[in-house]
């Protein structure tokens, strides 16, 4: 039902961090289950889109099975996601970019298509999930029109991804607060709690 595409949206796979909460450890690539968590990004994202986009700043040649195209940060020294953000928006073909961090492998297709759905109710701005009080931009999908808006407020300064799209209008898509689709597996602990309950369904 939802292998479908989705028509006009690239996907950016964000896995350009410098790995803090890791130790240092590139974060897509640490393993879950046997695979890399960027894989179980990959397997959901790769039906929906014909231009998967990933931004890495390391390990380009371990990325590269993953994606269309592999985007680095223009500015150096791992200066957030929004730089991430900035290059798949400049790279972008598709009419909307879907947004996704790569360590989350719980998500499914029926939520992107519910984010897509979302962005089409309101072309013009983006949109973010939203549970709770808790703001998502990390999963988000934002008109490539609005890059030369988002360029001028990353100049002005701005890093947040969250403050620059709420400045763009974004809207929300509201979800359950408890929904684990969003659970990060960003943290030994968290991995390793995960692995416990590999046979849980989360």
């Amino acid at each position: 039902m939802f292998d479908s595409k989705l028509p006009s949206c690239s996907i950016l796979l964000l896995a350009g961090g410098r790995g803090q909460r890791m130790g240092g450890q590139d974060k897509g690539l640490i393993e879950w289950q046997g695979r890399p968590l960027i894989a179980w990004l990959h397997d959901v994202a790769r039906p929906l889109t014909d231009e998967l986009l990933l931004s890495c700043n390391r390990n380009q040649t371990s990325y590269a099975a993953y994606a269309d195209r592999l985007l680095s940060d223009e500015n150096a020294g791992y200066p957030g996601p929004l730089a991430g953000v900035r290059a798949g928006l400049t790279a972008a073909r598709n009419r909307w970019m879907m947004v996704l961090p790569c360590d989350t492998p719980l998500i499914d297709q029926a939520l992107l298509h519910s984010l897509y759905a979302a962005a089409t109710q309101a072309p013009e701005q983006p949109v973010m999930l939203r549970h709770g009080e808790q703001w998502e931009p990390l999963f988000s999908i934002i008109p490539t029109s609005l890059l030369s808006q988002v360029d001028e407020r990353w100049l002005a300064g701005e890093r947040s991804p969250k403050h620059l799209l709420l400045q763009l209008g974004a809207h929300e898509l509201r979800i359950a607060d408890d929904d684990r689709r969003l659970i990060n597996l960003n943290t030994p602990d968290l991995l390793a709690i995960a692995g416990t309950h590999a046979g849980t369904s989360y």
